[in-house]
């Protein structure tokens, strides 16, 4: 059985990677690898199902390998099973084989073929390592590669306005969910002293009883990110706005498997929580409140996918509900009906709107005007508007942040780039050094330290002039967070810093070099517009893009696992350093989509050839 779970992930992973290999109109090699791949996952899930009823439906844990230890930390790379995990991997299973198979003929000719079923097959790999991650360090990478997945989905049409747009808005969301369930894992670690397993999560809530501050904080970072993930009030409004991809996606991202993450997260963490009277009153009233605002906001919306994403939020909320009331069968079932009826409704509803236009001509008759009453017209006002559910969001959350970064627009000032790009690189050396400071300023010094980190960070995500200038105060930030870490602890060991600044040193390098090339195509990349370079530079845009994710600590430089470190050495009692490094880690990934997005997609700015309208 633990080949199997292992084959699980491999094959959708080794199947992306060969299908790297073939261009765009290779469309019959990268089919018969979809083909080839979706057959395979169905026929080892089914034996993952029969090897665990054969042998006595017990949960199964398995750590494949250790990719770094120490005394006080070790990072797994570790799989689970139980019923959760077969529920959700044989409704992955059955959609991947349905929407790959309707995919293949939906995108035949498509210039973004190889690209769509590029992105499906690392999807796949993903949605599997978060269903079958045995600790929070496995879930979190699976995590990772769903939230990008969905980023290049919304953007597939990249050449236009709106799909551009709302990737960004969606992945300003992911990452404060992305960031709640990095801070869970932290303030587990100060709990337990240890990393663990989902099989141990019974034991954690044990000691937890004794830790009753912790255990909130704890609890309260499963269920934010379960909410964002699923899109539960206040949070619902990204939902309909992630539907721009192809139909295909919507369905088996945003229709299905992508949107019930949160509820695989609170299901999942279940033993931790479930004698926490709080959180199960919240979980509920999340629920309900998303059932009632959803419901009524689905019935007035003008287009199929904001209908069908507010439908299928509400029948979200309803399982929020039946998880805080302990009926997790109930929810499984209620998951497996919802993801299958909104995949069907999605992949149908073109042939079904294409049909009402012919039976609107032939068949049209005159609806009878009718007086609404004013709660009724409030309401209706209400649901079209989705609650400003968007506009509250961005007025509140975001838009603070915009006005204190543009604040800091002095920074434009080569002297200011120089002197702070000085005092990033001394403090960084002396922190090396573990050179001593007195008592009181070596309290202050860290915090001082984020403080600088968080203003040129947000001087870059708010910043309209140069791209290369913003690249280069998220490289200073970085540094200025490694240097605060240094002087918090003393304990940090070379490895784990090497780990964290090799990569993001390569990934920034790499950025810099491809900011370069497209500035010689033109000499502008100012951040005033979107350029579109992706036109004219598509190879350029993609390596952009692993800088991008480099930067901000994906998965593929060593810096993942010593971000994952270099958190433990904050103390559970330093609430001040942990929320400014949260807010650091935010606005660097979004300020590096936003310079992604703003040089390499959206519309074309030179008019030489057709370019979408910003409403398409």
């Amino acid at each position: 059985m633990n080949l199997l779970l292992v084959l699980i992930i491999a094959i959708p992973f080794v199947a992306f990677l060969l299908t790297l290999f073939w261009q765009n109109k290779s469309e019959k090699p990268i089919g018969l690898i979809v083909r080839v791949t979706k057959l395979l996952n169905i026929a080892v899930v089914l034996a993952l199902a029969i090897a665990w009823w054969i042998n006595g439906q017990q949960a199964v844990s398995y750590e494949v390998i250790t990719l770094y230890k120490t005394n006080n930390f070790v990072f797994a790379f570790q799989l689970y099973y139980d019923e959760i995990t077969l529920v959700f991997s044989v409704v992955g299973a059955i959609l991947f084989f349905l929407v790959a198979t309707f995919s293949k003929y939906y995108m035949h000719r498509d210039e973004g073929y190889k690209r769509f079923f590029n992105t499906i097959l690392f999807f796949a790999t993903g949605y599997n390592l978060i269903i079958f991650a045995g600790n929070f360090e496995t879930l979190f990478i699976g995590w990772e590669i769903k939230g990008l997945c969905s980023f290049l989905l919304i953007a597939f049409y990249r050449k236009r306005y709106l799909p551009v747009k709302n990737a960004f808005k969606t992945v300003s969301y992911y990452r404060i969910s992305d960031l709640s369930i990095i801070l869970a894992m932290w303030m587990m670690h100060h709990l337990i002293h240890q990393n663990i397993s989902f099989a141990q999560l019974g034991d954690a809530k044990n000691v937890a009883a004794g830790q009753a501050g912790m255990a909130i904080f704890i609890t309260a970072m499963f269920i934010l990110p379960s909410m964002i993930k699923s899109a539960q009030f206040p949070f619902t409004s990204w939902l309909p706005r992630a539907m721009e991809g192809p139909t295909n996606s919507s369905a088996i991202f945003y229709g299905s498997l992508s949107v019930h993450i949160g509820v695989f997260v609170l299901l999942r963490t279940h033993p931790f929580w479930e004698d926490m009277e709080w959180a199960r009153i919240l979980i509920i009233t999340v629920g309900a409140v998303t059932a009632i605002v959803a419901s009524l906001t689905a019935r007035v919306q003008p287009t199929v996918k904001t209908q069908i994403a507010y439908a299928s939020a509400a029948q979200i909320g309803l399982m929020f509900i039946e998880i805080a009331l302990g009926f997790h069968w109930l929810v499984l079932l209620h998951f497996a009906g919802n993801a299958f009826l909104r995949t069907y409704q999605l992949l149908v509803s073109p042939s079904v709107l294409n049909y009402l236009v012919h039976h609107q001509y032939f068949h049209y008759s005159q609806p009878g005007q009718q007086k609404l009453s004013k709660i009724k017209a409030a309401l209706f006002t209400l649901g079209v508007k989705e609650w400003n559910m968007d506009k509250l969001m961005y007025r509140f959350l975001w838009s603070p942040f915009k006005w204190l970064g543009r604040q800091f627009r002095f920074l434009n000032a080569p002297v200011y780039m120089i002197v702070l790009g000085l005092a990033a690189g001394i403090f960084f050396i002396t922190g090396i050094l573990q050179t001593e400071w007195s008592s009181s300023l070596s309290a202050a010094l860290p915090i001082l330290l984020f403080v600088l980190a968080l203003v040129v960070i947000l001087f870059s995500f708010a910043s309209r002039q140069s791209a290369a200038r913003a690249w280069f105060y998220l490289l200073m930030g970085h540094l200025f967070i490694l240097a605060a870490l240094l002087s918090n602890s003393n304990e940090i060991k070379t490895l784990e810093l090497v780990f964290y600044a090799s990569g993001v040193l390569a990934a920034w390098l790499l950025g810099y070099f491809c900011l370069q090339k497209v500035k010689a195509i033109d000499q502008d990349i100012s951040l005033h517009y979107f350029h579109g370079y992706v036109y004219e530079a598509e190879t350029t845009g993609l390596f952009f893009l692993i800088a991008a994710i480099g930067m901000l600590g994906f998965p593929v430089t060593a810096a993942f696992i010593g971000m994952d470190v270099l958190f433990t050495y904050i103390h559970h009692d330093q609430l001040a350093h942990i929320i400014l490094l949260a807010l650091c880690f935010v606005f660097i990934e979004l300020s590096a989509f936003r310079i992604l997005l703003r040089i390499f997609l959206g519309p074309h700015k030179k008019l030489d050839h057709p370019v979408a309208f910003r409403s398409s």
